[in-house]
């Protein structure tokens, strides 16, 4: 009999941390036990990529009915319907719950719906007042979304609230300029609502290629994001109805006043002050400013775990920590921070653990998409990151699909491959255009198997299609 409750405690409910528990336990014969303090998915199923893309989907089809007009048809648009949207969004979120939980069920996983922490290296604590042992314990927690450090940072909401909001908000301002900023400015907007984003720095989506940034900076603006970038928030505060914008009081028996909220968002109009001297007032304010991993008051020290700074939990190549029977994987590494990542993160685990086969975690080469509108789909290197380290031809075209084109649309597409002068690997693809996440998964394939610009020019192209300049592209545009 074992000297454990369980071989293993998972704590997390995520993608990768129930990927982890359902494998060592249906493959690997596990006794497994998985805690969840919150819902079973995860930020990926219940608060992040699944909400988040159902609402691209949503508001794709906000200029289908002007384009269809181009192509003969008379098709009628009665605008949005956020709370019928969001209805049937609820019931997939709750639908894909389930799902999670009926496939722990059936793998033999004991489920607490619990918080829990770090009790020594062998021990859990639940919120129940529980405790269990483990021989060995997975950490899984993931990130949230944080606020910046300022004052009445807590009447603006975060990418969280936004698949809760009763209603939309006619207008909102939103921070930052990373892939969830960009994400929710194109959503938003397509959906009707009149958005704004403020950006500090001198482009948005910084790491990305540069010449990518500047495509989908564009695109946006032309979808209607009020785009400031070099720009950020200085102050803001509930608005006084009969106040205006500059502050210039009306009458005071005009006013009423908005109290803001002790503990979350606040509900009535914000007046925002900007780094360029704007005063403006939004219905609601979006900090997309950054995650934090979920390591808060875990015991995860006090057990001798070391944290990185920003709270992310140090791990080796094969996701363990400095106390050998503790592992994490997932956003609470800050390593890569993708759902399919953390799978993967939870699979090798799993097989270095429990199947006797040590396997290191690949980080290289992961494609991955941002899903603006147009969509950017990236593997590999940057031009900026390539030409850093070795001589490369840079082959790209951008130009207007048939699709759009033939509708008058102004909309442009970019293609480009990065390729080493020395190896003709193609060190990096980026693609700018609408299911540009579908095209690089596959490019990705190509890329991760080393093939070279020569095998890119022996595939026959697919006509007409899109991605098929990636494979026409002869001559390169530049070196560097």
């Amino acid at each position: 009999m074992s000297e454990f409750d369980y071989d293993l405690f998972v704590i997390g409910g995520g993608s990768g941390g129930v990927r982890a528990a359902r494998v060592a336990a249906g493959e690997a014969g596990a006794k497994v036990a998985l805690a969840e303090e919150d819902r079973y998915g995860g930020t990926c199923v219940i608060r992040g990529c699944v909400p988040k893309k159902l609402m691209v989907f949503a508001s794709g089809y906000a200029g289908m009915a002007e384009e269809a007009t181009h192509y003969g048809w008379d098709l009628k648009n009665d605008g949005f319907d956020w709370t019928t949207f969001s209805g049937h969004l609820q019931n997939e979120l709750n639908r894909l719950e389930g799902v999670y939980r009926k496939l722990l069920a059936g793998s033999g996983v004991t489920t607490y719906d619990a918080r829990a922490r770090l009790k020594d290296p062998h021990s859990v604590e639940l919120s129940t007042g529980e405790t269990f042992t483990a021989k060995h314990i997975l950490v899984a927690t993931g990130g949230r979304p944080v606020r910046p450090d300022m004052p009445n940072a807590h009447l603006g909401i975060v990418s969280d609230d936004i698949f809760n909001l009763e209603t939309l908000p006619k207008s909102i301002l939103i921070i930052g300029g990373g892939y969830i900023a960009c994400e929710f400015a194109c959503i938003l907007s397509g959906l009707g609502v009149e958005v704004t984003q403020y950006y500090r720095g001198a482009q948005i989506l910084r790491g990305f290629d540069e010449e990518a940034r500047g495509l989908i900076a564009e695109s946006m603006r032309e979808l209607g994001v009020d785009l400031h970038t070099g720009t950020n928030i200085v102050e803001m505060e509930c608005h006084r109805e009969g106040e205006d914008e500059n502050g210039l009081d009306a009458p005071v028996e005009a006013m009423q006043y908005a109290m803001p909220a002790k503990d979350g968002p606040q509900d009535g109009p914000l007046k925002v002050k900007s780094t360029n001297g704007h005063v403006k007032v939004f219905d609601k304010v979006l900090f997309a400013t950054g995650r934090r991993p979920n390591t808060d008051d875990m015991g995860l020290e006090e057990v001798g775990v070391t944290l990185a700074r920003g709270g992310a939990i140090e791990v080796d190549e094969y996701s363990q920590t400095k106390v050998p029977s503790i592992y994490a994987i997932g956003d609470v590494t800050d390593r890569v921070n993708l759902t399919p990542v953390a799978i993967r993160e939870g699979m090798a685990f799993v097989e270095t653990v429990f199947l006797g086969k040590p396997t290191p975690v690949d980080h290289e080469l992961i494609p991955s998409a941002v899903f603006t509108q147009p969509e950017l789909g990236t593997v590999g290197m940057t031009e900026e990151e390539a030409r850093d380290k070795e001589p490369v031809d840079i082959y790209c075209t951008s130009f207007r699909p048939m699709q759009s084109a033939f509708a008058d649309k102004p909309g442009r597409v970019l293609m480009k491959l990065i390729v080493s002068q020395e190896s003709g690997k193609v060190l990096g693809c980026h693609i700018v255009a609408p299911q540009a996440g579908e095209m690089i998964q596959m490019a990705g394939i190509a890329i991760k198997m080393g093939a070279t610009k020569e095998d890119f020019d022996r595939t026959v192209a697919v006509h007409p299609t899109m991605a098929e300049e990636i494979v026409t592209m002869r001559k390169p545009v530049r070196t560097a």
